[in-house]
């Protein structure tokens, strides 16, 4: 079988495309300067390796020769893996939104041979469908006017190359870096604007976690004691995990609902998605100590461990929502095959997972989806809650024995700097959270791996695979890596990855900041093969490097007592204060830095056990605007200067603005006293 040149690249999407007959080059210089001594446009297509119609438009139009063959007379083709090259994503996807309107993947957007974007779209069929022009058509077309009316190509490649690089319009210069109770009142009607109040969430379909939005909510509630925040987050989280987005049977979240209902799902699995949502639901447990949430914690974790988690401790990036070339195959069930495993239990399980003869779904199938909660259900049907919970686990373990005879979806094992950091995070809290051993080594592991495997002295490195490490870190890297170094800290005390964070910080100073408006660029001073250095500032599927960097600067200032690191934090917020409070969904992580900017960051310094201490009973609760230190290593953290532990007990020390309080020797006097 003949193979091109991505042959020889360890990307699983990019290897599942190196057998296409098109003649596909991977991004770097080879295939930009062809561009450049050929004079012919480029081709840059964009996608991973879960997305489902990047797998329906490689099997229609790039593995048919007669569309390769146009396709390899008029252009240079590049195809990139978005989670490898994200910063090339994103210059290329604000092109396509400027031009069309949306934007998704696949991405196909064609560029001057200089790299500047001048047309394209998402999938394209191989024959003209509902209004959408076929794949050979545009390529035809493109190729034609490039050649006749190169003129006009090259006058609309730079007015788009001009509005994608200019964005940083929402950064405003204030003076008053005030931040202030009726702003977080601003923030939270704008977001009850768009609450669905029947099925969670925010707006209609299609609907996402949107995890930023509901850590705002639960600070907002938190702080405020707003009822009507809580509930839409317990709505929110009750109804997702009900769902066909959560997999009941065997743990882990989709990429997102195609209805308001949360019942279908696009059945990929990501890995940032999954920990984000560990975060959310450990963060609502803590608020309401409701078990259900533990038991999808417990299970997505399981999950995590089970399918995706490399021998030398790292995390995979994705599963692919199809099997055998079918989307959701693995997860979907007949009828009668419910009705064969479960004969007795039957008629209960047609009710409580909504199954039809016909399917709740397409093609006679039912994805497993709630309605009710297990207390709702059994109050239905006059059924002891305890039974109930016995029977449903019962089935739980045979429809998950049953699923595993099964061609499972793909997976890809690349493993990423930046997604591995989020659940390095979500380890971290869950292990607050629970005390459970296996959660603790899950940390540990990874966070060595990431240390040892990643770092080059203080530059990283984004992606790992077959033994190797490839392609420099972007701010995001940075950015959530050092965010997990500080869960690590606080769940271990151990300095080493205190200090670790805070050399990682200061080098992002010295490769990725600009001084002209306090922000950070997305790619560092290392990468040289991008259109423009683009910036970060939206929380979209996942947080923004520069919110996230804003985080990390309160924190670790507050920790150290650096004052660079607070006020920059704050001057980053103000900046971008105003974006925040009128588009709040866009903006869910800076709304919640502005809770702690407006309520302060308060501080406890701890001496004691590490485990089963008074520490970890403070940790069942949510408190999210306290940062600790404990068990000093050394004199460097100001936090825990001059001050000392009682032997024999626990000594917790209650602190803001290095302002201490007489110490205590339990989490309930600390609570009682001060909080």
């Amino acid at each position: 079988m003949r193979s091109n040149r991505l042959i020889t690249e360890t990307s699983p999407y990019l290897l599942q495309h190196a057998h296409n007959p098109v003649d596909w080059y991977p991004w770097g210089e080879e295939a930009l300067e062809k561009a450049k001594k050929e004079d012919k446009p480029i081709l840059v297509s964009i996608g991973y390796s879960a997305c489902h119609w990047c797998h329906v438009m490689e099997r229609e139009s790039f593995e048919d020769p007669e569309v390769a063959a146009i396709m390899n007379e008029f252009f240079v083709n590049i195809k990139v893996d978005r989670e490898e090259r994200p910063d090339i994503d994103q210059i290329y996807m604000e092109a396509i939104q400027a031009i069309s309107g949306n934007g998704g993947w696949p991405l196909n957007c064609f560029l001057t041979p200089d790299l500047k974007p001048f047309y394209g779209g998402t999938y394209f069929p191989p024959q003209p469908y509902y209004n959408r022009p076929s794949w050979k058509s545009i390529l035809a077309q493109v190729a034609k006017v490039f050649r006749e009316r190169r003129k006009e190509i090259e006058e609309q490649a730079e007015q788009i190359f001009r509005h994608i690089s200019q964005n940083t319009q929402f950064i405003q210069s204030e003076e008053h870096q005030n931040f202030n109770d009726a702003q977080l009142d601003t923030i939270f009607f704008a977001l009850q604007k768009r609450f669905d109040t029947q099925d969670g969430g925010f707006g209609s379909a299609p609907k996402f976690p949107s995890v930023q939005s509901l850590k705002f909510l639960l600070r907002y509630h938190y702080f405020k004691k707003n009822k009507t925040a809580l509930n839409h987050v317990i709505l929110t989280l009750d109804k997702m995990m009900h769902g066909g987005l959560y997999d009941f049977v065997g743990g882990g979240f989709s990429r997102y609902s195609t209805d308001n209902q949360w019942h279908v799902p696009h059945f990929e699995k990501m890995l940032y998605d999954n920990a984000l949502l560990l975060k959310i639901y450990g963060e609502a447990y803590q608020s309401t100590h409701k078990p259900e949430y533990l038991e999808v914690i417990t299970e997505t974790i399981n999950y995590i461990k089970r399918e995706m988690t490399s021998p030398e401790g790292g995390f995979y990036a994705a599963q692919d929502a199809d099997s055998e070339g079918i989307e959701g195959k693995f997860f979907v069930w007949k009828y009668d095959e419910i009705k064969s495993l479960f004969p007795n239990e039957f008629e209960l399980l047609v009710d409580y997972f909504n199954l039809t003869p016909q399917g709740n779904w397409e093609h006679g199938n039912n994805i497993l989806f709630r309605r009710y909660s297990d207390e709702d259900f059994c109050k239905k049907h006059t059924l002891s809650l305890s039974e109930w919970k016995q029977i449903i686990k019962n089935v739980k373990q045979n429809l998950f024995q049953e699923r595993e005879k099964r061609a499972k979806p793909g997976l890809d094992d690349k493993i990423l700097l930046n997604w591995n950091a989020l659940m390095l995070s979500a380890t971290a809290r869950m292990y607050r959270l629970t005390l459970n051993p296996e959660y603790h080594e899950m940390m540990l592991k990874n966070a060595q791996f990431l240390c040892t495997r990643y770092c080059d002295g203080n530059t990283l490195y984004r992606t790992y695979k077959n033994g190797k490490v490839n392609i420099y870190a972007t701010l995001e890297d940075y950015a959530y890596f050092i965010e997990a170094l500080i869960d690590v800290y606080e769940t271990t005390f151990k300095e080493f990855y205190l200090f670790k964070a805070v050399d990682l910080l200061e080098h992002t100073f010295t490769h990725f900041f600009d001084p002209s408006d306090n922000t950070f660029y997305y790619t560092s001073t290392h990468q040289k093969d991008v259109l423009f250095r683009q910036k970060e500032f939206y929380d979209n599927a996942t947080p923004s490097a520069n919110s996230t960097m804003a985080h990390n600067l309160m924190k670790l200032g507050t920790l150290l007592n650096e004052p660079k690191y607070t006020r920059l934090s704050q001057t980053m917020l103000a900046q971008i204060k105003n974006a925040v409070m009128q588009y709040p969904t866009a903006f869910g992580k800076w709304a919640t830095l502005m809770t702690n900017m407006v309520y302060g960051m308060h501080e406890i310094a701890y001496f004691g056990k590490m485990y089963n201490g008074e520490i970890n009973i403070l940790w069942k609760d949510y408190h999210p605007n306290i940062i600790c230190a404990g068990n000093p290593e050394s004199d460097r953290i100001a936090l825990l200067q001059h001050k000392k532990g009682v032997e024999n007990k626990d000594t917790l020390y209650y602190c803001t603005n290095y302002a201490c309080h007489a110490p205590v020797h339990t989490y309930q006097e600390l609570k009682q006293n001060y909080m």
